[in-house]
């Protein structure tokens, strides 16, 4: 753990408190107003570490491919503008499909994919044909869920038109692609049958994509979903053929190669990621594993909002973490996959308001856990837990994300902490750096949550008088527990909502008059920007 200078000009000192007054209105309190509520004190700014820049990072799932034509979505000018305000950021291509998916070109001729001056000005998709896809893809969703819980996969093929759609959405809105291989090709030994991948690779080159690669998706699994059982020894040394295999081309010999994207622990997958870490930690530039919650098909609102729920994801990060560093302690872990809830997430949960006090807690935990990126299931495709919905309209998971990448930056803070008992258990609080972007040096952003269906105080007495505060709160569009279920979201009162398919509405903080005390409001997500905080460690 890296810790830098104490932050000098101020103290900050966080008192968490039930308030009797309006959910609605966000403002600073009177500082002098008395209080004895029990507290969660902050008094030492210190920094532990820093994330990726690309810390949050997206998926889409292999499944939007099962039929290609979907692919196509992929260039709806809505999808590349949505995409680029999410970067920098991967974009990873994978899932349980992947490993059902061949790679069959069919073009004969060598320049027949898309160019970058093709793909982002003048191939956008047809306003009739998303329409169609649109209303589509309903149906294919059907499809695709009976076929997951049948366990009955089916082998795709898919050409060069799936690769050029990610190509093209990734090279437009400057995300990096990472593209998930088969790992379920296997030889009569068992070994990985890599001769698609070459293929694939080859084509890939020809067209000057620069992209990173993972092989094969939760292997702990295979078995349950194709009969085949590889262990970690034989999935590292798979791993180590795609390295050499890469080593031999002149783009890709130092392209980022990323996996295994093991299942949280439990049962046999701690021995398949152990085996994997003695055979191919030095193939990959960083360890994956998934994680979720929760089982979509028997969670409720109560889990969503139950801080013994998301203090799990501590237990498990630690798991994985003891483990990687036993063999390679340097060697940085991200989250590869994961969102609320398992099984294609929950419905009329993952998707709405309630998802959010899930995924911004795990944003912070995961940065302060030592978590590099965090790979969220999924920007578009089936399930409930998209970002984006079968409109192709941003949900509240979707806008919490991009208040993250505009005002969080990549450096987490520490502070000393005073025992907390009580309402201070439903206020998670999380400390950042403030995105440099966006804010001078110095500055402070403070993520908090209140899973409370009371008002919260949040006291900061060390900015006095001439501290300056920007508050980004989120609240549902509904008022009490039924907006929980909501998949609008207003931002400090105003409903959020695109302008048009090619731009998103100012994301503007509301000032606070200089005080000490802020407000949570009850079911709220909040990004307080402490301008003023001159902290040290964040200059």
């Amino acid at each position: 753990m890296c810790l830098s200078a104490v932050m000098k000009s101020v103290a900050v000192l966080v008192l968490l408190s039930l308030l009797c007054s309006r959910t609605d209105a966000v403002h600073m309190r009177d500082p002098n107003q008395n209080s004895s509520d029990p507290a969660v004190g902050l008094d030492r700014l210190d920094l532990v570490r820093r994330v990726d820049p690309r810390f949050l990072s997206v998926t889409i799932d292999a499944s939007l491919a099962a039929e290609e034509r979907f692919m196509s979505l992929l260039s709806s000018p809505k999808i590349r503008t949505l995409a680029k305000a999410l970067t920098p950021a991967f974009l990873r291509f994978g899932g349980t499909k992947q490993d059902f998916m061949v790679f069959s070109p069919q073009r004969l001729r060598p320049d027949s994919g898309f160019t970058a001056e093709q793909s982002c000005d003048t191939l956008e998709l047809p306003l009739w044909l998303e329409k169609k896809l649109k209303n589509d893809w309903t149906q294919q969703q059907v499809i695709l869920m009976r076929e997951d819980l049948q366990r009955k996969y089916k082998r795709v093929k898919f050409t060069e038109y799936t690769v050029d759609q990610l190509h093209s959405l990734t090279n437009c809105s400057g995300m990096d692609l990472i593209f998930g291989l088969n790992a379920l090709l296997r030889t009569a030994n068992n070994t990985w049958n890599s001769s698609n991948a070459h293929l694939l690779l080859q084509y890939c080159e020809s067209r000057q994509y620069r992209m990173s690669w993972e092989l094969g998706n939760e292997p702990n699994s295979y078995e349950k979903k194709a009969g085949i059982r590889v262990d970690g020894y034989q999935l590292g040394e798979d791993f180590t053929r795609l390295r050499e295999m890469m080593s031999k081309s002149q783009l890709y010999h130092g392209a980022g190669l990323y996996g295994p994207d093991v299942g949280q622990p439990r049962d046999r997958r701690t021995d398949i990621l152990e085996g994997f870490l003695q055979t191919g930690a030095e193939a990959v530039d960083a360890v994956t594993w998934h994680h979720y919650y929760v089982n979509g098909r028997d969670t409720s609102v109560e889990d969503f909002l139950d801080p013994e729920v998301l203090d799990t994801l501590a237990l498990k990060t630690h798991e994985v973490l003891e483990r990687v560093k036993l063999v390679s302690p340097v060697k940085p872990v991200w989250l590869g996959e994961t969102s609320s809830a398992y099984g294609g997430g929950a419905v009329g949960l993952s998707d709405t308001f309630v998802a959010g006090f899930m995924w911004l807690d795990k944003l912070g935990l995961a940065a302060r856990l030592g978590l590099d990126v965090v790979m969220r299931q999924v920007f578009i495709g089936s399930g409930s837990y998209h970002l984006v919905d079968d409109n192709l309209d941003p949900l509240p998971d979707y806008w919490l994300s991009v208040l993250y990448k505009r005002l969080v930056g990549p450096e987490v803070l520490s502070a000393v902490a005073f025992p907390s008992v009580g309402v201070s258990k439903r206020v998670r609080l999380y400390l950042h750096c403030a995105h440099r972007q966006s804010y001078r040096r110095g500055a402070v952003t403070l993520m908090s949550m209140n899973l409370s269906r009371k008002p919260a105080r949040i006291s900061v007495p060390g900015l006095g008088s001439s501290g300056t505060v920007e508050a980004f709160v989120l609240q549902s569009d509904q008022p009490g527990e039924e907006g929980l279920y909501s998949r609008s979201v207003k931002l400090n009162g105003e409903l959020l909502k695109m302008v048009d398919d090619k731009t998103l509405p100012d994301l503007k903080g509301s000032r606070l008059r200089p005080a000490q005390h802020l407000q949570l409001p009850a079911y709220s997500l909040a990004f307080f920007v402490l301008t003023d905080a001159r902290a040290a460690a964040c200059a």
